[in-house]
């Protein structure tokens, strides 16, 4: 099933839903143990697809150089967990009440992507690995974990694009075109 949901995970326990903002990445190392994490690394696992990601890499104090890592036109699967929040300031039976949240999870960054950044995108293949993962029944926290670790790191290819990414305003394909060398 597809659903339109808000990035940046807020726990169901939470008073305010703007720590939300503070919660858009997951670490793989702590995901069955934080508070804010281990529930739903439980039982509220999904898979949100992109065809690559942005990273941007330090060059020095201020500048930073933008990345666009893909798997050749592959669809990525990224690993990810979300929450669904009752706002206390709506009734029960309201359809808005509830506010559907998610995180990306990210891990240490493999030595393709390591130069770019330290984190990257927790990846999950084709096949039986996204089933297992979206399986509602693997609930323990130690075959969870067991899952992530049996993740596979991906041939991503990375390439530097244009600064224009980093304006917002700025949204189309060229974006993802590679900055000549």
């Amino acid at each position: 099933m597809l659903r339109s949901v808000g990035w940046g995970l807020v726990p169901p326990w939470t008073k305010d839903r703007k720590i939300g903002s503070k919660m858009i990445n997951a670490r793989v190392e702590t995901l069955v143990s934080k508070p804010a994490f281990k529930a739903a690394a439980r039982r509220r696992r999904c898979l949100p697809p992109a065809d690559g990601y942005f990273e941007w890499q330090k060059t020095d104090a201020k500048a930073k150089t933008p990345y666009y890592s893909h798997l050749g036109g592959e669809v990525l699967a990224f690993a990810g967990l979300y929450e669904l929040w009752p706002d206390p300031d709506l009734l029960e039976d309201d359809p808005a009440r509830w506010l559907w949240t998610w995180t990306i999870i990210t891990t240490s960054a493999p030595d393709t992507l390591g130069h770019i950044h330290d984190r990257s995108p927790l990846l999950v293949p084709p096949g039986d690995l996204r089933d297992a993962w979206l399986d509602p029944t693997l609930a323990e926290p130690d075959d969870v974990q067991a899952l992530i670790n049996s993740m596979p790191q991906p041939p991503l290819e990375p390439h530097e694009v244009s600064t224009a990414v980093n304006n917002p305003r700025n949204n189309g394909p060229e974006l993802l075109t590679p900055v000549p060398n």
